[in-house]
């Protein structure tokens, strides 16, 4: 089994983008039915990567760079985004009972 290319602190660091957590959480938490976790996760995917790629671009330093050089990880970041909407669409509906 070969070990893989990228070390998992950067699995960690896409997996807690800021931009991707506070969309993802938002629109989720916002959401009223399960289907919207969808809409969620690909909007916050977008954000995400969008705003990573303009902040790279500026030459700031990002927790999630998005470049040529770096590793975009889209199947990690798309399963953190599933799980901070569908935690906070969860959370919501345990906080209306």
């Amino acid at each position: 089994m070969e070990t893989p290319g990228v070390p998992f602190a950067v699995w960690l660091l896409a997996a807690f983008d800021p931009i991707l957590i506070a969309v993802a959480a938002t629109l989720g938490w916002k959401g009223d039915q399960f289907g919207k976790v969808v809409v969620a996760v690909i909007a916050a995917l977008a954000a995400s990567m969008l705003g990573g790629w303009l902040i790279t671009a500026l030459g700031l330093p990002w927790v999630a760079p998005v470049a040529r050089e770096a590793p975009t990880l889209l199947p990690v970041r798309t399963v953190a985004a599933f799980l901070w909407a569908a935690g906070a669409f969860g959370l919501r509906r345990l906080v209306r009972r």
